[in-house]
C-alpha cells in the first residue's frame, strides 16, 4: 500500500487507542491465572494482539472478542491429550513469542512457533538458553517452525537486562505456573524497566506474589488455584507510545491537538513523551477527565535540541527524531542500540527516511545526531518518496512528517500500522491529514 500526503495542518482531537504492551500482558495473566476475565479495549485489533488471541487459543483458553470491543477470557483448562503438538502463529509479534515461549515451556506442552519477517532474525538466544538449562528442548533461533518440548523446573534464572526486556516479561508470566519458588536474576543494567513494572502491577492484580531485590532479582511465588476472584474486569490502558505520534504533531505543526483517555499516572516508560516535549519547548495542556484520565493538549511550538537517553523508551526514537528535525540547534539521542533490532534496523529506517525527506542527520552506534530546522521555503522538511521498511513506527513517522513538509510525502509499505495501530489512517484523515 502506497499512501501520498500533501501539506495540511492536523488539529482536532482523537481518543488514545488501548496501550498493546497493557493489553498483551492482561490476557496472558487472564488465561493462566483467573476463572474468568473481561477486559475492555479502546480501538480496532492490531495484529500483534490478534497473534496473542490466537496463540492463547491454540492453547486451551476461552477467548471471545465481541463486537464492542470487549474480550472475554476463561483460563486454559487441562486437556486430555497434551502431548498433542500446539501449532502457535506468532506473525512479527516479538511480544507475543518472546512472552509465550517461558509460558509453553512451564506449562509443558510441545509446540511449535511461526514466526514470521524479520522476528526469526531478532535476539532469543539469552532466553532460549535459560530455558534449555531448565529442563526444555528449543530449537535453534531461527529455525521455522521453532519447536519446543519438555517442562521447565523451577530454579534460579540469570538474564541480561540490557538486550529485551521482552525476556523478563515472558519469565515473570511464567514462572508462578511452576510448583516451586523461582528467582530471576538481571545481570548488567535493566533497560526499559518500565515495561517489567508494567508486567509486575498486572500479575499483582491477578494475586501473583513476588518479592524484588534492589533491582537486580525477583523471586517468584507459585500461583495458588485461588489467587484470582471469580469475575475480573480490566480496562486495557491508553496507549501513549501511539498518543505520542500526535502529540508531536501538535508541537511540531500549526494546529492544536489534544488526545483523551491517558494515564498520566500510568507505569508505561513512553509517558515520558510529555517531558520530553516539553524539555524541546512544546506547549502542553493536561485536563483530568475523570477515572484517573486526561487530555492532554498540545499546542504550536517553537522547538530547540536536546539530549536524549532513550534506554527505556527505545519506541519513541522515530517521532523524536522527527520533532529534532523540526527543532533549532542540535538533539543528541543515545542508549538506543537495541532499535537496530526491531521490525526493521529501526536507527538505520528513521534516519533514511528522514535524510530523504531533507533533514540532517546521522548514525551512532547507539543513537542519532540531529541537526534541525533547515529551511525549505519556510519549512524544516523538503518531502520525497520513503519506505516504512515494513516498520509500523517508521510508517508513522513519515505521516507525520508529511504534514511538515514544503512537498509531498509518498510512503511505501504503509500498511505497516497494522502492526499496532490498524485505524492509524483513519484518524490521520479525522485530523485533516489528507
Amino acid at each position: 500500500m502506497i499512501y501520498a500526503i500533501d501539506n495540511k495542518t492536523l488539529s482536532g482531537k482523537i481518543n488514545a487507542i488501548s496501550s498493546k504492551s497493557h493489553l498483551h500482558r492482561l490476557m496472558i495473566a487472564a488465561a493462566l491465572y483467573a476463572p474468568e476475565t473481561e477486559i475492555f479495549y479502546e480501538g480496532a485489533q492490531s495484529e500483534d494482539i490478534s497473534a496473542t488471541i490466537k496463540c492463547l487459543q491454540s492453547l486451551n483458553a476461552q477467548i471471545c472478542d465481541t463486537a464492542d470491543s470487549r474480550i472475554f477470557i476463561k483460563r486454559m483448562t487441562n486437556d486430555p491429550a497434551r502431548q498433542t503438538v500446539r501449532q502457535l502463529y506468532c506473525g512479527e509479534s516479538g511480544s507475543t513469542l518472546r512472552f509465550l515461549l517461558p509460558v509453553v515451556c512451564a506449562l509443558g506442552v510441545p509446540a511449535e512457533f511461526y514466526p514470521e519477517g524479520r522476528l526469526p532474525r531478532r535476539p532469543l538466544s539469552p532466553l532460549r538458553e535459560e530455558l534449555i538449562c531448565h529442563g526444555c528442548e528449543i530449537a535453534e533461533p531461527g529455525s521455522i517452525p521453532l519447536s519446543v518440548k519438555g517442562r521447565l523446573n523451577s530454579g534460579i534464572f540469570e538474564i541480561a537486562g540490557g538486550i529485551s526486556s521482552q525476556y523478563i516479561t515472558g519469565l515473570l508470566l511464567a514462572l508462578p505456573l511452576l510448583d516451586g519458588k523461582s528467582e530471576i536474576r538481571i545481570t548488567g543494567k535493566l533497560e526499559s524497566r518500565p515495561y517489567v513494572d508494567m508486567t509486575l502491577d498486572v500479575l499483582s492484580h491477578f494475586g501473583i506474589n513476588f518479592t524484588e531485590k534492589k533491582e537486580t532479582s525477583f523471586l517468584i511465588e507459585p500461583a495458588s488455584q485461588d489467587s484470582a476472584a471469580d469475575q475480573r474486569i480490566f480496562y486495557a490502558e491508553g496507549d501513549w507510545s501511539n498518543a505520542a505520534f500526535w502529540l508531536t504533531a501538535g508541537a511540531i505543526g500549526t494546529g492544536k491537538i489534544c488526545v483523551s483517555g491517558l494515564s498520566v499516572s500510568s507505569k508505561q516508560g513512553d509517558k515520558a513523551i510529555l517531558q520530553l516535549l516539553k524539555q524541546f519547548g512544546a506547549q502542553i495542556e493536561i485536563n483530568k477527565t475523570g477515572n484517573g484520565l486526561c487530555d492532554i493538549t498540545v499546542l504550536p511550538s517553537k522547538l530547540h535540541g536536546i539530549e536524549i537517553d532513550a534506554a527505556n523508551i527505545p519506541d519513541l526514537v522515530p517521532i523524536l527524531s522527527l520533532a529534532a528535525a523540526t527543532a533549532e540547534g542540535t538533539t543528541v539521542i543515545h542508549g538506543a542500540a537495541r532499535l537496530r533490532l526491531k521490525e526493521s534496523d529501526r536507527l538505520q529506517s528513521v534516519s533514511e527516511v528522514l535524510e530523504i525527506l531533507g533533514a540532517e542527520i546521522r548514525q551512532t552506534d547507539d543513537g542519532l545526531i540531529i541537526k534541525g530546522r533547515r529551511n525549505y521555503s519556510g519549512y524544516p522538511l523538503k518531502g520525497g518518496s520513503v519506505n516504512s521498511s515494513n516498520d509500523h513506527r517508521i510508517a508513522m513517522t513519515a505521516a507525520i512528517a508529511g504534514t511538515v513538509s514544503q512537498g509531498a510525502v509518498t510512503i511505501a509499505q504503509a500498511e505497516a500500522v497494522n502492526k499496532s495501530y490498524p485505524h492509524f489512517w483513519k484518524d490521520f484523515e479525522k485530523l485533516n491529514g489528507k
